[in-house]
């Protein structure tokens, strides 16, 4: 897999993406942006978008905090990670940059489909692609996983034109169900095409295998395996009208 990193400007700040293909594979492929977790743009943030990209997909990994940051938790990613959630304005400006990168840049090579296009966003990176969507980004489909659920910026009836999927723990402290249910009820008032689905007893990150931070946020390989299918069906789902 080719990994290249490319610097674009995000908002206030210049970001540091990696873009990920399969170099062997001709033609345009669909494009998917990965947004990740409040770690920024990781080595494991990046094996996970290669895995995820495959064959199939051209992937890019969203930079949220600028000149391709990364830490290793908190507090440094908590404090990272709340600057970007107390300027939402600010926050879309580097989500959205982030799929105009991805098209731009695939365009470039020859490697994209930009008609078919969807977004995934692992915790932290689950609230940027929601909030991607709220913007009304012209996109197939988003994928919420383990996300950061709750915004200052609800979308109003018609702002979300992509297909909303979420997945999530029902045990997740992070976003408890008290969030989800008031992101329920938006996305109902907007109109949206959308889909939540609760793994029973799982936490925070259960996609994830790096992360782990006891009683809060757990790896579970069979939650794992099932979110990866599902979304991969639901985004295919989601270019050939089927959602």
């Amino acid at each position: 897999m080719a990994v290249e990193r490319i610097q674009y400007q995000a908002g206030n700040v210049r970001g540091h993406g990696a873009l990920v293909y399969n170099e062997k594979i001709k033609g345009p492929r669909p494009l998917l942006l990965v947004a990740p977790n409040w770690l920024g743009v990781t080595e494991p943030a990046i094996k996970r978008a290669a895995k995820m990209a495959g064959d199939k997909y051209v992937a890019f990994v969203a930079c949220m905090y600028g000149e391709g940051k990364t830490c290793e938790g908190p507090p440094t990613s908590q404090e990272w990670m709340m600057a970007v959630r107390s300027d939402r304005v600010e926050g879309r400006k580097r989500i959205v940059a982030a799929l105009n990168t991805l098209v731009s840049e695939a365009d470039k090579r020859g490697i994209g489909d930009s008609k078919r296009k969807a977004a995934v966003g692992f915790c932290f990176g689950g609230g940027n692609v929601l909030e991607l969507a709220r913007t009304g980004a012209d996109i197939n489909a988003v994928i919420c996983l383990h996300g950061d659920l709750a915004t200052t910026m609800p979308a109003k009836k018609g702002d979300i034109k992509a297909a909303v999927f979420v997945l999530h723990g029902s045990k997740d402290p992070v976003a408890p169900k008290a969030q989800r249910d008031v992101l329920e009820a938006e996305l109902d008032a907007s109109g949206a095409n959308w889909q939540m689905l609760d793994f029973g007893g799982r936490l925070h990150s259960f996609a994830e295998e790096e992360t782990m931070m006891a009683g809060v946020a757990e790896y579970h390989a069979g939650a794992a395996q099932q979110t990866f299918r599902m979304l991969d069906d639901f985004i295919q789902d989601s270019f050939n009208k089927k959602l």
